[in-house]
């Protein structure tokens, strides 16, 4: 045997059972406030105030946000800065280091020639 799914076996049933359901729904509906209800009003008013207070939020980690951007910006400009200084002091000490080098090697090549000059003096 087939069980039947339906509670009612015949066809008026289902009729009188589905229109009862539509009818509940409108019921249903009907009972629901409108949008003059201070219920309503009041739930309408208490989500501007979440939007308001949420676009509040928004606008102060936007600008947060941009004041995080101009200190890093300003301490990218300073640390670039700082290394153009460092740049400028490793090229003078580079440039002065090369001085006295070779002002050495003229001082080893003098000393040199006076030992040549000498030895040669010797023998003569």
């Amino acid at each position: 045997m087939k069980s039947n799914a339906y509670k009612n076996d015949d066809f008026n049933n289902r009729l009188t059972s589905a229109a009862q359901a539509r009818n509940a729904l409108l019921e249903r509906f009907r009972a629901r406030p409108g949008p003059d209800d201070p219920a309503v009003i009041a739930r309408r008013e208490a989500q501007a105030a979440i939007e308001a207070a949420r676009e509040v939020r928004v606008a102060e980690r936007k600008a947060a946000r941009e004041v995080e951007a101009r200190r890093l910006a300003a301490e990218q400009v300073a640390l670039e800065e700082a290394r153009k200084a460092q740049d400028v002091e490793s090229q003078t000490r580079k440039a002065e280091e090369a001085v006295r080098a070779a002002e050495r090697a003229a001082e080893a090549k003098a000393a040199r020639d006076a030992r040549y000059a000498a030895r040669r003096a010797r023998k003569r």
